[in-house]
């Protein structure tokens, strides 16, 4: 491994962030392992070391990462909306708090969580548990980078931009103003 490789653990690498970002990490030229359900092996991009463990039980890997690296935490519902309350506390919490337990506990140099920004009140259960993920964080001294991108925009998945007209003319009026303007990413 030269000066310029790093070893990086991931959690949700078979996820539409995690499996092109494990791809840039190893064009890269960096050691990449990813935890993975059995059977979801094969999803994962060539060169990427698969370790098989359950995201919900940080028994099940934490004996795999190094703690010379960096933790990627991507694991979470999928499609989240104002439905998914419960499945936000039983997955995201869940696996929030195993990987913070996990790599605070190897001694990982550097963990990096993907939160989410927090505009949307509609959002109000998924936010909170990502703030309480947030401060565990907070809480553990570990050296990290907490993330919070309103929405990741990719192949299909493109609505946010029929959304701009809209908050143009929220602008104009004074009581939604404030909140329209913060919404600057999309321009």
């Amino acid at each position: 491994m030269n000066a310029q490789t790093h070893r990086v653990f991931v959690t949700g690498g078979t996820g539409y962030v995690g499996r092109p970002l494990i791809t840039q990490l190893l064009e890269r030229g960096h050691e990449v392992q990813a935890l993975v359900r059995p059977g979801s092996e094969r999803k994962l991009p060539a060169g990427c070391q698969a370790i098989l463990g359950d995201a919900l039980d940080r028994k099940s890997y934490a004996s795999t990462i190094s703690p010379a690296g960096t933790f990627l935490q991507l694991v979470g519902v999928s499609h989240p909306n104002p439905s998914k309350s419960a499945e936000f506390r039983s997955v995201d919490l869940a696996s929030g708090r195993s990987a913070i337990e996990a790599a605070k506990n190897a001694g990982v140099q550097h963990f990096v969580y993907v939160s989410v920004a927090h505009p949307a009140p509609v959002m109000k259960a998924y936010i909170e548990v990502r703030s309480q993920c947030e401060a565990m964080i907070r809480e553990s001294g570990m050296n990290a980078t907490i993330l919070r991108p309103w929405y990741v925009l990719g192949p299909g998945h493109q609505w946010p931009y029929l959304l701009l007209p809209m908050y143009k003319l929220m602008e104009l009026l004074p009581s939604t103003r404030e909140g329209a303007r913060g919404w600057d990413w999309l321009r």
